[in-house]
């Protein structure tokens, strides 16, 4: 048997840990394997894609006094003048902005006076407008009776009217509308209306606001429907 050379060995055996502890560390490359710019190209910054054509959108408010055409749209041609008059008073006025925010007090006016919530129709209402929606709560409740009302859809709101009388600047809103709405009485009959029946809206909301105010929020002064 031919004596082990014991140093020769140990060497070898240094060698092949060696080995293998750099072939964990870094691995080893396969086709599948993404070289190393590649996996860099995620934190470099890529061109931006070329921009699709879209209809150029109106300024927050019209350049100029009397630049009724950016009105065009979200409004009927009667109330451009009230909107240029309306913007020049308060620079921060735009229709995008304003539309959205009446859609969400048309929706929230809506369920609150099914609610009975007067406080809710009280922050968003002049006060000559909440008294006739309190005082038509105050007559259901007499007469024991319920009443339940679903938004289901608001499928257009367009101003129809606008105007500035000093600082107080008036525009009026036609929604077009969905709704699912029925009155039970004190025995769950219901006795107005129906909880099944998807019935089409069309209001029309007039909002008030001084323009002098801090306050960017309009109040609801009148409604009135058309179907």
């Amino acid at each position: 048997m031919p004596e082990i050379d014991l140093p020769t060995v140990l060497l070898a055996l240094a060698a092949l840990f060696v080995a293998f502890k750099l072939r964990s560390v870094l691995g080893t490359r396969n086709s599948q394997q993404r070289p190393a710019n590649q996996l860099l190209a995620p934190l470099r910054r890529a061109p931006a894609p070329p921009a699709k054509a879209t209809p150029p959108e109106a300024p927050a408010t019209p350049a100029v006094p009397g630049a009724s055409p950016w009105w065009k749209g979200v409004a009927e041609p009667e109330a451009w003048s009230g909107l240029d008059a309306i913007a020049a008073a308060d620079r921060n006025f735009a229709p995008a902005p304003f539309l959205s925010g009446a859609r969400a007090a048309y929706d929230m006016v809506v369920h609150a006076f099914a609610a009975d919530d007067t406080a809710t129709l009280g922050n968003l209402m002049a006060p000559e407008a909440f008294a006739n929606f309190d005082n038509a709560i105050k007559a259901r409740a007499a007469a024991g009776h319920v009443m339940t009302t679903t938004v289901v859809s608001i499928d257009d709101a367009f101003i129809t009217a606008a105007r500035l009388t000093g600082p107080i600047a008036q525009v009026s809103v036609r929604f077009t509308t969905k709704l699912v709405s029925f009155t039970k009485d004190s025995a769950g009959a219901v006795v107005e209306g129906s909880p099944t029946a998807v019935v089409d809206h069309v209001d029309v909301w007039t909002f008030d606001r001084d323009v002098r105010s801090s306050d960017p929020n309009w109040k609801l002064t009148a409604t009135q429907s058309e179907v």
